[in-house]
């Protein structure tokens, strides 16, 4: 006897997807072109600011930065570096992804180091906001691209709104691990010592924590930057453009030259971002461990 075969239902969560898309087109439409104009009004300052003066003395200024936050290695590289973009061609893409890449970070910083603050002192929240993160960061990288270009059209809006909702998840997640690895005995002295919440987090938490926030806004930056060439298929312009283009006319030299820039500016951001961070709070943090000891002898003395 032929057993019967199992039928499932179907579950339409695609359409349910689609239906919750359309809604917040028809219903936020409004809404929707201000944010696209002000996102387009953002990177186009940026990038207009990045532009204005002669490239040269925008490399030196790049080299400047790098001497001052790691080393002389670092300079070499940086002015070689940037002086091959521009030889290349590709100075003007080339910081308009940097201009959409700091936009994006900016606003996923905004909104996932307040968001990890909150996870870190709140288990209720960390359990909330840990699968909708999963879910951000599993999700494929142009699925994210389908409803940013029906709310947003084709152009830079949507590369931007892709790019913050790809980079934000390790910012949340870093900044969470930053506050809950704090010791816990130099939290209880800042209480002790009649500390307010905010005191400690500004004071304690947040300098103690502040190399493994870096690292999240290292993380948060990298993300973002390869979200940005991705969103060359939207329209976002810069390298991602050129890539993308360097695709659909099999131009290998085009491709090379704009997968080299690219590289380039990842390599320069994510060195940057990971020298730049060192706790400042130290002395503060020395002074409460210090009272605390301080008062362990005096306790055991008697």
């Amino acid at each position: 006897m032929t057993p019967m075969p199992l039928v499932i239902p179907n579950v339409p969560v695609g359409d349910v997807a689609a239906d919750g898309v359309a809604w917040i087109k028809l219903n936020f439409d409004s809404l929707l072109d201000g944010i696209s104009a002000m996102l387009v009004t953002l990177v186009d300052s940026i990038s207009d600011l990045l532009l204005l003066p002669p490239p040269l003395m925008v490399v030196a200024l790049f080299t400047l930065l790098a001497l001052l936050v790691r080393s002389w290695g670092f300079a070499v590289f940086s002015l070689v570096g940037t002086l091959l973009i521009v030889s290349m061609g590709m100075w003007e893409p080339a910081m308009e992804t940097l201009a959409l890449v700091l936009i994006a970070t900016l606003i996923a910083l905004l909104i996932a180091i307040p968001v990890g603050i909150l996870a870190a002192r709140s288990d209720t929240v960390s359990a909330v906001v840990r699968p909708i993160l999963d879910f951000m960061q599993t999700m494929p990288a142009f699925v994210y691209l389908v409803p940013v270009v029906i709310f947003f059209g084709i152009g830079v809006a949507p590369g931007v709104c892709a790019t913050i909702i790809f980079a934000l998840p390790p910012g949340v997640r870093l900044t969470e691990l930053a506050i809950r690895q704090v010791d816990s005995e130099t939290v209880e002295a800042g209480e002790a010592f009649g500390g307010t919440g905010w005191q400690i987090l500004r004071g304690i938490q947040l300098p103690l924590g502040l190399p493994t926030i870096m690292a999240g806004v290292n993380q948060v930056i990298m993300l973002a930057l390869s979200m940005a060439v991705v969103a060359g298929l939207v329209g976002a312009g810069g390298l991602g453009q050129v890539v993308v283009s360097s695709i659909s006319t099999v131009n290998v030299a085009l491709g090379f030259e704009g997968g080299l820039a690219v590289v380039i500016l990842a390599i320069y951001l994510d060195r940057v971002t990971s020298a730049i961070g060192q706790p400042t709070g130290r002395s503060l943090v020395a002074v409460l461990r210090s009272r605390r000891d301080a008062g362990r002898a005096a306790m055991a003395s008697i």
